[in-house]
């Protein structure tokens, strides 16, 4: 009996063992593939988009580049949009997400998050005849939003009771809803509100108020933590010797905040 519970417990210690050294992290799988997937939504500029010859282009698209090219690899864009950011990673579609993505306490329940490497402010637009000035001035209003993105959680969690939220799956599809006058007030990054109102003068949009700052990080499946020190490793490095910050002087022509620049 004894020999016989001894030998079950080799099996099975053999068993775990083997199936340990077959299951290979995500790392693993990226350095063995000898390519990099990465999930970055074209439709939020300058953080993504495309030129005039439709190539993808903007701050989240070269820093996606330069990661891949630091590391050694071939770079492959996954096209996502605010709402399948994080569904990308979960379901094993992207290895990372480089798309404006902010770290909240919620979203980081369900991934990781890397050191921040640019920042975002979100706030609240609408015509210049349009008064706001706060959060309590929407009560009674329709507020459009982007399906899944911070400023859609803070205005569900803090808005007024009588505010309607109308949920649009990206920002070019919100954008053209504000354009085409179905919504007047929306919510939004800071940087999208100038090109509105260089598309449509007419609209006179302008920011009424700032909702929030948020860093903006790569984001990790949950538990790679050998591709996570890897990508903070990359972080901090290229904080370091400036080529992050002059990606933001590039797109938005200021340096990278203190709160960027400090982080250890």
């Amino acid at each position: 009996m004894n020999k016989t519970l001894t030998a079950l417990a080799i099996a099975l210690a053999a068993m775990i063992g083997a199936s340990h050294v077959a299951h290979a992290d995500v790392l693993d799988d990226i350095k063995k593939a000898g390519k990099i997937r990465i999930a970055i939504d074209l439709g939020v500029p300058p953080y993504g988009m495309t030129d005039a010859q439709m190539k993808p282009t903007g701050l989240d698209v070269e820093a996606a580049e330069m990661l891949a090219k630091d590391w050694g690899l071939q770079f492959e864009l996954v096209p996502t949009t605010g709402a399948s950011r994080i569904p990308s990673l979960q379901t094993g579609k992207a290895d990372l997400v480089i798309s404006s993505l902010s770290y909240t306490a919620e979203r980081a329940k369900v991934i990781d998050f890397s050191k921040a490497y640019a920042v975002l402010r979100t706030v609240i637009a609408a015509p210049k005849s349009v008064a706001l000035k706060q959060l309590s001035d929407l009560d009674g209003k329709t507020v459009g939003t982007v399906r899944g993105t911070t400023h859609d959680t803070q205005l569900t969690k803090e808005g007024p009771k009588g505010m309607k939220l109308v949920r649009y799956e990206d920002d070019a599809t919100e954008a053209q809803a504000f354009l085409s006058g179905q919504v007047d007030i929306f919510s939004t990054a800071e940087m999208i509100v100038p090109q509105l109102d260089k598309k449509n003068p007419a609209r006179q949009v302008e920011v009424k108020f700032v909702l929030d700052n948020f860093r903006l990080c790569i984001g990790v499946k949950k538990d790679e933590k050998r591709l996570l020190e890897e990508v903070d490793k990359w972080v901090l490095a290229n904080i370091k010797n400036g080529k992050l910050n002059a990606l933001n002087k590039k797109y938005f022509g200021s340096d990278l905040p203190e709160l960027i620049i400090k982080q250890e």
